[in-house]
């Protein structure tokens, strides 16, 4: 285990030290008690988002032909695999260490640095994504209280601890060359914009509302690996 591993295991542990101390636990009915300034970021995040994020990814949509955009997502969804593997293994995952290590060795190389997802076609299908956020939930933080970020949206406290260790670990931020982090990083935010275009469809009612439960539902099925509890108290594994 290189330097940056080591190092990146160590803060893990310090961070979850942290939340651990804080008791971010929080009631299914209380998990978002700062509603009031919460939902003052979400109108700023929206604002911005509807006269300028969405118009550029709309734009990028309409220009850019189909195979070039999946190629894009694939070689930014190649890149987050560093961060997958990392987590897997912090989790005790190894079997989907191996299944993404491979992932990224093979799709790096001969999927010419991840713009051709190869790796699916010799049974190392792409996972769901693990994040640092997660690692603290296997590791039994709680999740604290949801939280609306400037620009970033949705969180909560105990992800928030997990973005820093995030945004180290991701090969962008080791590139030296500050003009060509920048455009990979807007690049990446572009395709990641771009691909919630046709989610939108499903918004209804209160927009706030719905987008954090959403969220919250989605987090909790990431950390459990899929398998949720009905409301008879029995485990569906989707």
């Amino acid at each position: 285990m290189g330097f940056n591993a080591r190092f990146t295991s160590i803060a893990a542990g310090l961070l979850f030290s942290l939340v651990s101390q804080a008791g971010l636990s929080a009631e299914v009915g209380d998990r978002d008690p700062w509603e009031g300034f919460n939902r003052k970021i979400f109108v700023f995040n929206d604002t911005l988002d509807r006269y300028f994020l969405k118009p550029v990814a709309k734009g990028y949509r309409a220009v850019t032909p189909d195979p070039v955009e999946t190629g894009v997502s694939n070689f930014f969804s190649n890149l987050l695999e560093v961060r997958n593997i990392l987590n897997d293994v912090l989790q005790w995952k190894w079997l989907q260490a191996s299944n993404d290590t491979g992932r990224l060795i093979v799709n790096s190389t001969a999927g010419v640095v991840g713009i051709f997802d190869v790796a699916r076609h010799f049974g190392m299908p792409r996972s769901e994504g693990e994040d640092f956020g997660q690692t603290f939930a296997v590791w039994g933080a709680g999740e604290g209280a949801y939280l609306v970020l400037p620009f970033l949206g949705s969180s909560t406290v105990r992800d928030v601890f997990g973005y820093p260790l995030g945004a180290y670990v991701h090969p962008v931020s080791s590139i030296d060359h500050i003009r060509t982090r920048n455009v990979l990083m807007g690049a990446d935010l572009l395709d990641t914009r771009a691909k919630l275009l046709d989610a939108e469809d499903l918004l209804s009612g209160d927009k706030y509302s719905f987008i954090r439960d959403a969220y919250l539902q989605r987090r909790t099925y990431l950390i459990q690996d899929g398998v949720v509890e009905d409301d008879f108290g029995g485990e569906l594994d989707f």
